[in-house]
């Protein structure tokens, strides 16, 4: 088998790394302060309650102290950060024809137009602090299905419904990044699925952070009425700069009575990225929450998307995988509350770290009084292709009531060398052995990925094999 690539790599990122020249219309300054919310709120034509909400957000983000328990953070500087660029385009467009050259050549790159022909039922593309096209399938549509950009929804006939639930799963309160979001929020998709219409195709949005030294700080909210079914696929991907980037975006989910709602978030972020996004559902009776998460990128993550099962019999299935390589540390993971009766959660993660990378899975699965007869089994995996990495698991069990069955099973360590032993009986060389295990760690999780929507994604989740490893 001579020729063949035997090694695990980092994931190649130099797909992505391409950039254009800056020809944003407008930013602000670089930092956070009251006239640059203010400016912030004036370019968006803000309703004055979202306007209030801002600056009481910002007051919020100055009390709160920078978190200390996770990954450093110190090469994260505010006052160097640009928290809006508005790109080169007047307006979001609906024909992928109308989209600036330069903008639409970064999208076709990345797969985006050719994935929504083939694949998919709706496309968002975000560039920079704007969405700068949203398209969604007449037959869609015609269900009574909403997938638009969040700001048009503000300020058209669904503002009601935004006032009443956004960051309400996500308060300001919350922790400093979220009342930073609260403050600077730009940009991000609106889906709201009518009562018992099924989505049988994904909707997807893309984030694409081109400026150097900015945030990206979209807003995701998805509603999914009473026994309707929707599949949202998210990616995101930055070209590599030396200087500090921030994505501090948040995902508000609310899961209707015996609905389902599949989230699936391909991450492939710059090394230089700060990826500290905050992703929260809550499900009512019979709901279901599936989440299908693939982090690969960013220079440090802080990313734990929970689950509030509020309702008797609702449901919750987290799905991901983390591949840590050189420079990089991801601290990743899942929370999980249990509020109702007969809730469920299933957790099943795999982390790899190669080449100095480190790794960290967090989870919290919380069982309250009130709810009796529930089932938890969280089963974390971590494999150290090397002895420079580093891998460790932190799982929290808060149960409060002595009806409910939790289970939980972690393993971390290094590829076995019994295993390579037997493997090379077989006939296998070391480096395909070694290959083979690797692979094959990651093959039940990665398998849940939506690789056949996307061009994209196909290019992340890919491990490159050649040489050799030890």
């Amino acid at each position: 088998m001579s020729g063949e690539k035997t090694i695990i790599e980092d994931v190649d990122r130099s797909f992505y790394d391409f950039r254009n020249e800056e020809k944003d219309a407008w930013k602000v300054k670089s930092g956070l302060t009251p006239e640059i919310v203010a400016q912030i709120s004036d370019e968006k034509n803000d309703p004055d309650w979202m306007r209030e909400f801002r600056l009481k957000s910002l007051e919020i983000f100055n009390r709160k102290e920078m978190p200390d328990w996770g990954p450093s953070i110190e090469g994260l500087d505010m006052d160097n950060i640009v928290t809006y660029v508005r790109p080169n385009t007047e307006r979001m467009h609906t024909s992928w024809e109308d989209v600036p050259a330069d903008i639409k050549d970064t999208f076709e790159r990345l797969g985006i137009p050719q994935s929504e022909r083939t694949s998919l039922a709706g496309v968002g593309a975000q560039y920079d602090s704007e969405l700068v096209y949203h398209n969604v399938r007449a037959e869609v549509a015609a269900q009574g299905v909403v997938y638009t950009d969040i700001e048009s929804a503000l300020h058209g006939e669904y503002g009601d419904m935004i006032r009443e639930h956004f960051m309400k799963l996500v308060p300001p309160s919350d922790h400093k990044f979220a009342a930073l979001h609260g403050a600077v929020w730009s940009g991000g998709s609106f889906v709201y699925v009518p009562k018992g219409a099924s989505v049988e195709i994904p909707l997807q949005s893309y984030f694409r952070l081109n400026s150097p030294g900015a945030g990206q700080f979209e807003h995701t909210l998805i509603i999914v009425d009473e026994g309707a079914r929707l599949h949202f696929i998210e990616g995101c991907s930055a070209p590599k700069y030396n200087v500090a980037n921030l994505h501090a975006g948040c995902v508000e989910l609310f899961v209707g009575k015996n609905a389902t709602l599949r989230y699936s978030t391909i991450e492939n972020w710059s090394k230089n990225m700060y990826n500290l996004n905050t992703k929260r559902a809550r499900v009512e009776e019979g709901g279901r929450i599936e989440w299908v998460s693939g982090s690969f990128g960013s220079h440090v993550s802080y990313l734990y998307p929970m689950s509030v099962l509020s309702g008797e019999g609702a449901r919750s299935e987290f799905t991901g995988v983390t591949f840590a390589g050189k420079g990089q540390n991801l601290d990743t993971g899942c929370k999980v509350v249990h509020k109702a009766p007969r809730t469920s959660s299933y957790v099943n993660t795999r982390s790899i770290s190669k080449s100095g990378g480190i790794s960290t899975f967090r989870s919290a699965v919380v069982i309250d009084p009130g709810a009796e007869d529930s089932t938890s089994s969280v089963s974390c995996q971590s494999l150290m292709i090397d002895s420079a990495s580093r891998s460790d698991t932190v799982p929290v069990m808060d149960v409060r009531t002595s009806r409910a069955d939790v289970g939980h099973e972690a393993k971390i360590g290094r590829i076995s060398d019994d295993a390579v032993f037997y493997l090379m009986s077989r006939g296998l060389s070391e480096e395909e052995a070694r290959s083979l295990i690797v692979s094959g760690f990651a093959e039940n999780v990665s398998k849940e990925l939506p690789l056949e929507y996307a061009v994209e994604m196909n290019n992340l989740i890919r491990i490159e094999m050649k040489g050799a490893i030890g």
